[in-house]
């Protein structure tokens, strides 16, 4: 099998979705949420193929009104809401292979969810991928929390305790923010996996280099999510 030194952006949307319904294809200015990913991939010059995902004819025959190189069908196995990224991508790896006897060295992983991208956060990306492809696994774009997550609680038979351990003295907790590490979430811009590691059955591995951006915040989970983003993009339009 050959790896060919390129980039393919892999966008997965699936019918199913607990949090909203047919929320892949929900739309903002007239444009559902997986034409956002599909336009920035297609304009992107370095990504070479853009493969859409999914398990439902209807988000085929609408992904196409954008435009993509390859399709990944999705089977029930690959498409309910267990089904792991790492799944998602060896299934369109063995189906790829049945044809073919080459991959990408890269795989970058774009979420419908997350409409917002910029093309010169995504090429900063990729040349940080490539620069530092001997020394980390995979990459992944996150963004430093507005508060540390070491400050978060959690509730333990119906008492308050600390995230770190299980402790319910407080009081040692409740410090001043500056006191605390700092700790930063996935935003889901962007993660970029290297097809080998895929094949060991994992995506981002244990080295993973954290991508930290400061672009606007638009992943979407939520029906109040997708109303600010809403607003967020009426506004910069």
């Amino acid at each position: 099998m050959i790896f060919k030194d390129e980039f393919w952006a892999m966008i997965p949307a699936r019918k199913g979705s607990k949090s909203i319904k047919n929320k892949n294809i929900l739309k903002i200015n007239n444009v559902p949420l997986i034409g956002y990913s599909l336009n920035t991939a297609n304009k992107n010059k370095i990504i070479k193929k853009v493969i859409f995902s999914s398990d439902s004819k209807k988000y085929f025959r609408i992904a196409k009104k954008f435009g993509f190189d390859i399709a990944h069908l999705r089977g029930r196995n690959t498409s309910n809401d267990k089904a792991s990224d790492l799944v998602i991508f060896k299934d369109f790896i063995n189906q790829f292979l049945r044809k073919n006897n080459f991959l990408p060295k890269y795989f970058i992983h774009f979420r419908p969810t997350t409409p917002l991208r910029s093309n010169f956060t995504i090429n900063k990306a990729i040349r940080l991928m490539k620069k530092n492809q001997k020394n980390f696994s995979s990459l992944r774009s996150v963004r430093l929390m507005p508060e540390s997550a070491f400050k978060s609680l959690r509730i333990i038979q119906k008492k308050l305790s600390a995230i770190t351990k299980k402790d319910f003295n407080l009081d040692k907790y409740n410090k001043s923010r500056h006191l605390y590490e700092k700790t930063y979430e996935a935003d889901g811009i962007i993660d970029i996996y290297k097809t080998k590691n895929i094949l060991k059955n994992t995506l981002l591995g244990n080295k993973v280099y954290p991508f930290v951006v400061k672009d606007t915040y638009s992943n979407i989970d939520t029906l109040e999510q997708l109303k600010n983003v809403s607003l967020i993009m009426k506004k910069s339009n």
